[in-house]
Protein backbone atom coordinates (compact mmCIF):
# COMPACT_ATOMS: atom_id res chain seq x y z
CA UNK A 1 0.00 0.00 0.00
CA UNK A 2 2.76 2.68 1.05
CA UNK A 3 4.54 1.91 -2.15
CA UNK A 4 1.30 2.10 -4.09
CA UNK A 5 0.33 5.25 -2.10
CA UNK A 6 4.34 6.84 -3.53
CA UNK A 7 4.32 6.31 -6.66
CA UNK A 8 0.18 7.84 -7.05
CA UNK A 9 1.97 10.94 -5.34
CA UNK A 10 4.76 11.07 -7.79
CA UNK A 11 2.63 11.28 -10.84
CA UNK A 12 0.37 13.51 -9.79
CA UNK A 13 3.39 15.67 -8.81
CA UNK A 14 4.57 15.36 -12.07
CA UNK A 15 1.11 16.39 -13.35
CA UNK A 16 0.99 19.38 -11.53
CA UNK A 17 4.48 19.90 -12.78
CA UNK A 18 3.80 19.63 -16.33
CA UNK A 19 0.16 21.76 -15.97
CA UNK A 20 2.76 24.33 -14.41
CA UNK A 21 5.00 24.28 -17.79
CA UNK A 22 1.89 24.68 -19.65
CA UNK A 23 0.58 27.69 -18.22
CA UNK A 24 4.13 29.24 -18.22
CA UNK A 25 4.32 28.22 -21.93
CA UNK A 26 1.04 29.40 -22.74
CA UNK A 27 1.54 32.41 -20.85
CA UNK A 28 4.42 33.60 -22.41
CA UNK A 29 2.89 32.65 -26.01
CA UNK A 30 -0.17 35.07 -25.03
CA UNK A 31 2.23 37.90 -23.92
CA UNK A 32 5.01 37.70 -26.96
CA UNK A 33 1.63 37.00 -30.03
CA UNK A 34 -0.70 39.77 -28.03
CA UNK A 35 1.37 42.19 -26.44
CA UNK A 36 5.23 42.07 -27.37
CA UNK A 37 5.09 41.86 -31.37
CA UNK A 38 1.79 43.93 -31.96
CA UNK A 39 3.96 46.82 -30.21
CA UNK A 40 6.87 46.04 -32.20
CA UNK A 41 4.68 46.28 -34.94
CA UNK A 42 2.78 49.23 -34.42
CA UNK A 43 4.78 52.39 -33.73
CA UNK A 44 3.36 56.08 -34.23
CA UNK A 45 5.53 57.65 -31.87
CA UNK A 46 6.84 60.25 -34.60
CA UNK A 47 3.42 61.01 -36.21
CA UNK A 48 0.75 60.02 -33.70
CA UNK A 49 -2.08 61.40 -35.86
CA UNK A 50 -1.59 57.79 -38.23
CA UNK A 51 -2.55 55.64 -35.37
CA UNK A 52 -5.43 53.02 -36.47
CA UNK A 53 -5.56 54.08 -40.02
CA UNK A 54 -5.57 51.63 -43.04
CA UNK A 55 -2.51 50.88 -45.11
CA UNK A 56 -3.04 49.70 -48.12
CA UNK A 57 -5.10 51.10 -51.26
CA UNK A 58 -7.69 49.61 -53.26
CA UNK A 59 -8.73 49.67 -56.84
CA UNK A 60 -11.68 51.29 -58.46
CA UNK A 61 -13.36 47.82 -58.26
CA UNK A 62 -12.94 47.50 -54.79
CA UNK A 63 -9.77 44.82 -55.09
CA UNK A 64 -7.00 45.59 -52.31
CA UNK A 65 -4.12 47.65 -53.79
CA UNK A 66 -0.26 48.41 -53.16
CA UNK A 67 0.09 49.28 -49.64
CA UNK A 68 1.27 52.65 -48.31
CA UNK A 69 4.71 52.59 -47.61
CA UNK A 70 6.00 56.60 -48.05
CA UNK A 71 5.12 59.22 -46.31
CA UNK A 72 6.50 63.00 -47.01
CA UNK A 73 5.57 66.04 -44.90
CA UNK A 74 5.04 69.61 -46.27
CA UNK A 75 2.78 71.93 -47.69
CA UNK A 76 1.40 70.37 -52.11
CA UNK A 77 4.23 73.03 -53.10
CA UNK A 78 7.08 71.66 -51.19
CA UNK A 79 6.22 68.52 -52.68
CA UNK A 80 6.10 69.43 -56.31
CA UNK A 81 9.21 70.99 -55.61
CA UNK A 82 11.37 68.49 -54.10
CA UNK A 83 9.63 66.11 -56.28
CA UNK A 84 11.30 67.93 -59.80
CA UNK A 85 14.54 68.36 -57.56
CA UNK A 86 14.99 65.05 -57.29
CA UNK A 87 14.17 64.19 -61.17
CA UNK A 88 10.34 62.94 -60.59
CA UNK A 89 8.08 63.94 -63.38
CA UNK A 90 4.23 64.32 -62.18
CA UNK A 91 2.15 62.14 -64.29
CA UNK A 92 -0.69 63.04 -66.62
CA UNK A 93 -4.41 62.50 -65.99
CA UNK A 94 -5.68 59.66 -68.11
CA UNK A 95 -7.23 60.86 -70.90
CA UNK A 96 -7.56 59.17 -74.41
CA UNK A 97 -4.38 61.64 -75.54
CA UNK A 98 -2.51 60.63 -72.71
CA UNK A 99 -3.42 56.37 -73.14
CA UNK A 100 -2.32 56.83 -76.73
CA UNK A 101 1.24 58.69 -75.62
CA UNK A 102 1.66 55.77 -73.24
CA UNK A 103 0.95 53.16 -75.71
CA UNK A 104 3.40 54.61 -78.36
CA UNK A 105 5.41 54.96 -76.00
CA UNK A 106 5.90 51.03 -74.95
CA UNK A 107 5.33 50.04 -78.72
CA UNK A 108 8.23 52.13 -80.36
CA UNK A 109 10.20 52.53 -77.33
CA UNK A 110 10.16 56.24 -77.31
CA UNK A 111 10.33 58.38 -73.55
CA UNK A 112 7.11 59.34 -72.03
CA UNK A 113 8.02 61.53 -69.02
CA UNK A 114 4.09 62.35 -68.08
CA UNK A 115 2.79 59.13 -68.88
CA UNK A 116 -0.58 58.58 -66.72
CA UNK A 117 -0.73 56.34 -63.73
CA UNK A 118 -4.03 54.57 -63.14
CA UNK A 119 -6.11 55.52 -59.89
CA UNK A 120 -5.86 54.18 -57.14
CA UNK A 121 -7.78 54.69 -54.32
CA UNK A 122 -7.14 55.05 -50.44
CA UNK A 123 -10.75 55.37 -48.32
CA UNK A 124 -12.30 55.98 -51.06
CA UNK A 125 -10.08 58.89 -52.95
CA UNK A 126 -8.03 58.84 -55.58
CA UNK A 127 -4.42 59.96 -55.14
CA UNK A 128 -4.10 63.68 -54.91
CA UNK A 129 -0.72 63.82 -56.54
CA UNK A 130 1.08 61.31 -58.73
CA UNK A 131 5.14 61.43 -60.05
CA UNK A 132 7.31 59.03 -62.73
CA UNK A 133 10.73 58.55 -63.00
CA UNK A 134 11.28 57.15 -66.47
CA UNK A 135 13.89 54.26 -66.99
CA UNK A 136 14.83 53.49 -70.23
CA UNK A 137 13.61 54.77 -73.57
CA UNK A 138 9.97 54.00 -72.86
CA UNK A 139 7.13 53.82 -70.51
CA UNK A 140 6.41 50.03 -70.18
CA UNK A 141 9.65 50.89 -67.10
CA UNK A 142 9.49 53.43 -64.78
CA UNK A 143 9.82 54.09 -61.09
CA UNK A 144 5.99 55.65 -60.07
CA UNK A 145 4.28 57.00 -56.64
CA UNK A 146 0.57 58.20 -55.75
CA UNK A 147 0.04 60.46 -52.87
CA UNK A 148 -2.27 61.34 -50.71
CA UNK A 149 -3.08 64.08 -48.05
CA UNK A 150 -3.90 62.74 -45.11
CA UNK A 151 -3.90 65.36 -42.62
CA UNK A 152 -4.08 68.74 -42.70
CA UNK A 153 -1.08 69.01 -39.92
CA UNK A 154 0.75 66.45 -38.47
CA UNK A 155 3.69 66.17 -35.10
CA UNK A 156 5.16 68.59 -37.27
CA UNK A 157 2.50 71.47 -37.79
CA UNK A 158 2.44 70.55 -41.46
CA UNK A 159 0.25 68.59 -44.19
CA UNK A 160 1.11 64.78 -44.05
CA UNK A 161 0.93 63.12 -47.08
CA UNK A 162 1.02 58.88 -47.51
CA UNK A 163 1.61 57.15 -50.70
CA UNK A 164 2.67 54.12 -52.76
CA UNK A 165 5.56 53.64 -54.57
CA UNK A 166 6.30 50.97 -56.89
CA UNK A 167 8.57 49.89 -60.20
CA UNK A 168 7.04 48.95 -63.25
CA UNK A 169 8.69 46.46 -64.67
CA UNK A 170 6.85 45.47 -67.63
CA UNK A 171 3.29 46.09 -69.69
CA UNK A 172 1.09 42.92 -69.70
CA UNK A 173 -2.20 41.59 -68.62
CA UNK A 174 -4.07 41.68 -64.65
CA UNK A 175 -3.73 38.72 -63.25
CA UNK A 176 -7.72 40.06 -62.00
CA UNK A 177 -8.97 41.78 -64.58
CA UNK A 178 -7.08 40.91 -67.95
CA UNK A 179 -6.85 44.63 -68.67
CA UNK A 180 -3.44 45.52 -70.07
CA UNK A 181 -1.40 46.92 -67.13
CA UNK A 182 1.99 47.21 -65.86
CA UNK A 183 3.33 44.54 -63.74
CA UNK A 184 5.58 45.62 -60.28
CA UNK A 185 8.35 44.57 -59.45
CA UNK A 186 8.17 42.39 -56.17
CA UNK A 187 10.53 44.24 -53.96
CA UNK A 188 8.64 47.44 -52.87
CA UNK A 189 11.06 48.63 -49.97
CA UNK A 190 13.52 48.86 -52.61
CA UNK A 191 11.11 51.53 -54.40
CA UNK A 192 10.65 53.43 -51.41
CA UNK A 193 14.46 53.48 -50.36
CA UNK A 194 15.05 54.50 -53.80
CA UNK A 195 12.48 57.91 -53.73
CA UNK A 196 13.92 58.87 -49.90
CA UNK A 197 17.17 58.56 -51.49
CA UNK A 198 16.30 60.49 -55.03
CA UNK A 199 14.84 63.24 -52.15
CA UNK A 200 18.06 63.37 -49.84
CA UNK A 201 20.55 63.38 -52.66
CA UNK A 202 18.49 66.55 -53.72
CA UNK A 203 19.02 68.27 -50.45
CA UNK A 204 15.35 68.44 -49.61
CA UNK A 205 15.00 66.35 -46.81
CA UNK A 206 15.71 67.69 -43.34
CA UNK A 207 14.07 64.71 -40.99
CA UNK A 208 13.57 61.19 -42.01
CA UNK A 209 12.05 58.52 -39.55
CA UNK A 210 9.86 55.24 -40.00
CA UNK A 211 5.92 54.49 -38.78
CA UNK A 212 4.17 51.15 -38.77
CA UNK A 213 2.63 50.49 -42.52
CA UNK A 214 0.93 47.28 -43.83
CA UNK A 215 3.10 45.27 -40.92
CA UNK A 216 5.56 42.55 -42.34
CA UNK A 217 4.40 40.71 -45.38
CA UNK A 218 6.19 38.06 -47.41
CA UNK A 219 3.40 37.04 -50.00
CA UNK A 220 1.13 39.85 -50.80
CA UNK A 221 -1.13 40.88 -54.04
CA UNK A 222 -1.35 44.31 -55.29
CA UNK A 223 -4.69 45.05 -57.38
CA UNK A 224 -3.36 43.80 -60.85
CA UNK A 225 -2.46 40.75 -58.75
CA UNK A 226 1.62 40.78 -58.69
CA UNK A 227 3.21 39.37 -55.72
CA UNK A 228 4.80 42.05 -53.50
CA UNK A 229 7.11 41.49 -50.10
CA UNK A 230 7.84 44.14 -47.59
CA UNK A 231 9.34 44.96 -44.18
CA UNK A 232 5.93 46.63 -43.43
CA UNK A 233 7.06 50.26 -42.36
CA UNK A 234 6.52 53.16 -44.11
CA UNK A 235 9.75 56.09 -43.99
CA UNK A 236 8.53 59.51 -43.93
CA UNK A 237 10.42 62.38 -45.17
CA UNK A 238 9.80 65.89 -43.31
CA UNK A 239 10.91 68.16 -46.90
CA UNK A 240 12.91 71.68 -46.73
CA UNK A 241 10.11 74.98 -46.90
CA UNK A 242 9.99 76.87 -50.09
CA UNK A 243 12.52 74.45 -51.69
CA UNK A 244 15.44 75.71 -49.82
CA UNK A 245 17.84 73.26 -50.51
CA UNK A 246 19.97 71.74 -47.04
CA UNK A 247 23.43 70.62 -47.98
CA UNK A 248 23.59 68.71 -44.24
CA UNK A 249 22.51 65.15 -44.24
CA UNK A 250 18.97 64.68 -42.76
CA UNK A 251 18.70 64.07 -39.25
CA UNK A 252 17.11 60.11 -38.76
CA UNK A 253 15.02 59.55 -35.45
CA UNK A 254 15.92 56.75 -34.17
CA UNK A 255 13.34 53.27 -33.94
CA UNK A 256 12.91 51.54 -30.39
CA UNK A 257 15.03 48.72 -29.82
CA UNK A 258 12.29 46.20 -30.53
CA UNK A 259 12.00 47.96 -33.84
CA UNK A 260 15.15 47.44 -35.00
CA UNK A 261 15.76 44.11 -33.57
CA UNK A 262 12.75 42.70 -35.61
CA UNK A 263 13.72 45.09 -39.07
CA UNK A 264 17.29 43.22 -38.26
CA UNK A 265 15.27 39.97 -38.65
CA UNK A 266 13.06 41.16 -41.32
CA UNK A 267 16.70 41.96 -43.73
CA UNK A 268 17.63 39.01 -43.31
CA UNK A 269 14.52 36.93 -44.63
CA UNK A 270 14.46 39.39 -47.41
CA UNK A 271 17.93 38.62 -48.73
CA UNK A 272 17.19 34.95 -49.44
CA UNK A 273 13.72 36.74 -51.03
CA UNK A 274 15.70 38.18 -54.51
CA UNK A 275 18.11 35.38 -54.91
Amino acid sequence: MTGSYRGTTRAASRIRKGLLIAAVGLGGYALLAYVVLPSVWTHYEHQRGLAGRPMVTHTKQGIPGGPLNVGLVGSHEDIVRAMHAAGWFPADPITLRSSIGIIGSVLLHRPDDNAPVSPLFYQGRQEDLAFEKPVGSSADQRHHVRFWKIMDSGDEDRPVWLGSVTFDRSVGLSRYTAQVTHHIAPDIDAERDHLINDLVRAGMVTTRYQVSGVGPTLNGRNGEGDPYYTDGEIWMAVLVVAGEKRSQPPTELANSALVTAKDGIWNAVASTLGN
